[in-house]
């Protein structure tokens, strides 16, 4: 095997070892010092990808029996690279999807309680319309029971005959 892939390969582990160690602090922080984490932790996965570069080149360039092997050993090192992308991918969008909800949340109870108080506020006054209704009801009906009342008291007074539809009490 060649030493410069070795050494290259030597520096890539020590890279992604400590990667995930940041990875893992990171997503237990909050605020300017996550974004700060994540920043130093992109800056590590473009010098492992340049190292994994690096060790393509010097891979390819080896006999076939032994390039075999690196390209091997090279693709797992892809592999495992880009779960470290996908794990910054996601402490990354962790963020941008709880401060959206938040925003979401915050702005929904917001139009939430604007909503009940104006569901209040209708139902009020539909409550008020509709006992000032009944009350006018009420009042139309004690008027045409005294008016028919008095029409039947006249009319069997003057007897006068009529066909009604109604019944005096």
């Amino acid at each position: 095997m060649s030493e410069v892939f070795e050494g290259y390969e030597r520096q890539y582990c020590e890279i992604s070892a400590n990667l995930s160690k940041k990875c893992t602090a990171a997503a237990a922080l909050d605020g300017e010092r996550k974004k700060q984490k994540v920043s130093e932790i992109k800056s590590g996965l473009d010098e492992a990808e340049s190292l994994i570069r690096k060790m393509d080149l010097e891979a390819r360039s080896l006999p076939p029996n032994v390039k075999a092997v690196l390209l091997a050993k090279l693709r797992e090192y892809k592999s495992d690279l880009n779960n470290l992308k996908s794990e910054v991918k996601r402490l990354v969008s962790g963020n941008l999807h709880a401060a959206a909800r938040d925003e979401l949340l915050e702005s929904g109870m917001a139009d939430t309680l604007t909503a009940s108080a104006d569901q209040r506020s209708r139902l009020m006054m539909t409550t008020e319309r509709l006992n000032h209704s009944s009350d006018r009801i009420k009042e139309s009906r004690r008027t045409m029971l005294g008016n028919r009342r008095s029409w039947c008291f006249n009319s069997s007074r003057f007897e006068f005959t009529a066909t009604v539809s109604f019944t005096c009490p």
